[in-house]
Order: C-alpha cells, then sequence, then structure tokens
C-alpha cells in the first residue's frame, strides 16, 4: 500500500467515480482502476461496490478511508513544514460558494490573500445553497460561502456579511412609489423572472412574500433562469422584474442604467455563511486559510475549529 493508491482510493470515495477522481489527479481512468483493485488485492477486501452505475463505498472502504485522509493530510503537512521552513508556503485549498458570493463576495478576499501567499492556489466550484453541505461533507470542497442557512449536525456556520434584495425593473418602467418604495399590492401587475428552486435568492423570496400572504407562484413569471447575471441582463433588456441582490446591481444603479424599488413593509434581508464540515481534520494550508479570513471578517472562530 503507497501513499499514491491512497490518494487515488479518496479521490473515486469523494466523487463516487472513476472517471472524475481520473481528471482531478490527472490520471488515465484506467490507471486509476488498477491503483484500486492492487489496493483491494493487497488488503484482501472490497473497498468499492461497482454493482451498479453508482460507486458505493464498503465497510471496510469507510474503515480505511477514514485511515487514509489522516495518513495523506500528515503528508500534505509534513510537505507544509518543510516549505515553510524553507520560506515557501503553498498549497491547494478548495472552495464552494453560491452565485453572489462566488461573484462579489470572494474575488476581493482571494485577491488579498493571493498577494501574502501567492503560491496557494484555489478551485472554486458554483452551486445552488442547498447543495453545498453535500460538498463539504463528502470533502469534494473544504469551505464554502452561501446566502442560506440549512442546519446539519456536522456544519458549522458563521455570519459573514449581509445582504439585502432590491426590485429591479427596466428602466423607464415607473412605478407608482413614494420616495423609491412602493406597496405589495402592486406586485401582482408585474412580469417577472426568477431565480429557479434551490437558490438562497428564491428562498428569501418565497420566505419574505410569503409572511404577508403573497404566493409567489401566484405573480406572473416569464422565466425561471439559474444565473443571476443572466437575469440582470434579462431585466435590462426589458424582458421583466426581479429580486436580486443588491450588491449585484449597485454599478447599474449609479449608473441609472435599471429602476430599483424597494417594497413597503417588508424587508429582504439575509446573511451570507462561511461554513465548513466539524469533522474536516483541515491541512496546515487549509489552516492558514482559515486564519486569514475570520482576521480579514472579524469571524471569531472558537479554538476547536481550527484543530
Amino acid at each position: 500500500m503507497d501513499i499514491k493508491q491512497l490518494e487515488v482510493f479518496v479521490a473515486v470515495a469523494k466523487h463516487k467515480s472513476f472517471s472524475k477522481a481520473a481528471r482531478e489527479l490527472f490520471l488515465t481512468q484506467p490507471t486509476v482502476s488498477s491503483h484500486i483493485q492492487n489496493l483491494e488485492m493487497e488488503l484482501h477486501t472490497v473497498l468499492l461496490n461497482r454493482s451498479n452505475k453508482t460507486i458505493t463505498i464498503t465497510d471496510s472502504g469507510k474503515l480505511l478511508y477514514n485511515h487514509a485522509i489522516v495518513i495523506l493530510n500528515d503528508c500534505k503537512k509534513a510537505l507544509y513544514d518543510i516549505k515553510e521552513y524553507s520560506g515557501k508556503i503553498e498549497g491547494s485549498i478548495h472552495m464552494v460558494c453560491s452565485s453572489i458570493p462566488e461573484a462579489f463576495i470572494l474575488p476581493d478576499f482571494l485577491n488579498k490573500f493571493c498577494y501574502k501567499y501567492p503560491n496557494i492556489n484555489f478551485t472554486v466550484n458554483h452551486c445552488d445553497s442547498n447543495l453545498v453541505i453535500p460538498e463539504i461533507l463528502s470533502e469534494r470542497a473544504t469551505f464554502g460561502i452561501v446566502g442560506s442557512k440549512t442546519k446539519h449536525s456536522h456544519v458549522d456556520y458563521y455570519d459573514l456579511i449581509d445582504d439585502e434584495l432590491v426590485l429591479i425593473c427596466p428602466k423607464g418602467t415607473n412605478i407608482e412609489n413614494t420616495d423609491g418604495f412602493i406597496d405589495k399590492s402592486k406586485l401582482k401587475d408585474l412580469i417577472y423572472i426568477m431565480r429557479k428552486e434551490g437558490s438562497g435568492t428564491r428562498n428569501l423570496i418565497l420566505k419574505t412574500l410569503q409572511s404577508v400572504g403573497i404566493n409567489i407562484y401566484s405573480l406572473n413569471t416569464r422565466a425561471i433562469v439559474e444565473s443571476n447575471e443572466a437575469i440582470i441582463e434579462m431585466v435590462k433588456s426589458g424582458l421583466g422584474c426581479s429580486f436580486v441582490s443588491k450588491v449585484s446591481v449597485q454599478d447599474m444603479i449609479n449608473r441609472n442604467e435599471i429602476d430599483h424599488y424597494y417594497i413597503k413593509d417588508l424587508k429582504f434581508v439575509r446573511n451570507f455563511y462561511f461554513l465548513f464540515s466539524k469533522k474536516k481534520i483541515f491541512t496546515p494550508t487549509e489552516n492558514k486559510f482559515l486564519e486569514f479570513f475570520k482576521e480579514y471578517y472579524g469571524i471569531t472562530l472558537l479554538d476547536d475549529d481550527l484543530k
């Protein structure tokens, strides 16, 4: 049993896919299969069930996986300590974000972090808020930033920054308003472009409107769209109106390219959250990132969370 075999096994177990593991490790799929077969022969046990299209981990595989994570992290720590001793801090960090954090929160932070640690690189994947937890728990990603909170006993959430949604409309819509505030009764007269189900933005819209007896499904919705950027462009072109994060359209508002409104007696306010698995054993590089992140945003983490 060698380190490469363990690395391949962990990658297959995380992705539940030989092909995805091969892409991550820059190996061919036959090479990945060969490593797994040799490891199983050496240990005289089956680590992965391959009988169905979906790969599952056997009980023996789960046992090895826990040990393999510790072994690989120890190897990474050894390399990190040696490189740190020689004055070079490097490594890789995997993150997952919903659309607004990915586009409007993370870039500025990463720019400052990479200025201080230029040899640390990142993989940042996008997915809806409700899909971030599976990515974190499967260790396909170490850290996440999302716009909605789903309680889970194995995940720690920390408040990051506040966000506010505004109603944006094509320029010249001219809805009856008082200092930019419109009555909620006017909402039924508009045509909407909505985010798809699962996004933190849509969840906030749904809950806020429900609180005043408005069913989101009763509104005249012309399109359901995945991308926040696409929605903004559709509104700008005159296709309809939408509720979007104010931070994502502030520049357009400043340039007077779209109309925007608030709703009387309604506040579309949420937090963005930073999260990670309680079970995750951080590498030194990940710890360095976590320390910088909490200092940058003023987040207070318990000492246990850094172990």
